[in-house]
């Protein structure tokens, strides 16, 4: 249960702050912290929950993470399902206090950070390139999640690891998708923009969840004998 609340609490800071950081300050008059502000602040949130909360549950935050973790052999199947769940009610609670900051002057949500392709995606890059974007960027952080959290490898640079390569992942792809690789971040602002959003979560959920089990089918040869 402890472990559980963990998830949901981290995932719910990942989404306020980074989805939060995209809606209200990526682009405020005269001020935006602009893309690289919101790269850094998706890295942030990945960064300070896994060294406040990462010895509890390890700070997964993303159910992408918890399946390439298990492909990788570092958790039992019987931890999946909560992890998800609770993970999905954390970034729904988030975007749910999310939106009554935004409406709070009476704006409309406008896209609200959902992720998107086509006319939907922030440079109109179609569904392939999304495709092998976010396959790519999810491959990656999975590998990076699996390596810095090795037992031969330094834990104390673990968490740094893993909230650098968050943000470069979202400096890289944000063009192009608006960055998930983290379907529970994806769900939450799809059901509340509704319409497209949802219409295109398919991709968003499917494409992290291969990439991240085709890293930890990597991963596994990488240490095999």
């Amino acid at each position: 249960m402890k472990k559980n609340l963990a998830e949901f609490l981290g995932t719910f800071w990942l989404v306020l702050g980074g989805c939060g950081s995209a809606v209200l300050a990526a682009s405020f008059p005269d001020l935006g912290i602009g893309l690289l502000g919101v790269s850094l602040a998706f890295g942030l949130t990945v960064l300070t929950i896994a060294y406040s909360m990462g010895h509890i549950s390890g700070a997964h935050l993303n159910p992408a993470v918890t399946i390439g973790l298990w492909m990788g052999g570092r958790i039992k199947a019987k931890e999946i399902l909560p992890y998800v769940i609770a993970q999905i009610l954390g970034a729904i609670v988030a975007a749910g206090v999310l939106y009554l900051i935004v409406t709070g002057n009476g704006s409309e949500i406008g896209s609200f950070a959902a992720n998107g392709y086509g006319i939907h995606s922030p440079g109109g890059y179609g569904v392939v390139a999304a495709i092998i974007t976010e396959l790519v960027m999810t491959f990656m952080f999975l590998l990076v999640i699996l390596g810095a959290t090795d037992e031969k490898a330094p834990k104390e640079f673990a968490g740094l690891a893993i909230g650098l390569a968050l943000t470069l992942i979202h400096l890289i792809s944000i063009p192009v998708t608006n960055t998930s690789v983290n379907p529970a971040r994806s769900i939450s602002q799809a059901l509340f923009v509704g319409d497209w959003a949802l219409s295109q979560l398919w991709l968003f959920i499917l494409i992290p969840i291969v990439g991240a089990i085709l890293a930890g089918l990597v991963y596994k040869f990488l240490k095999s004998k």
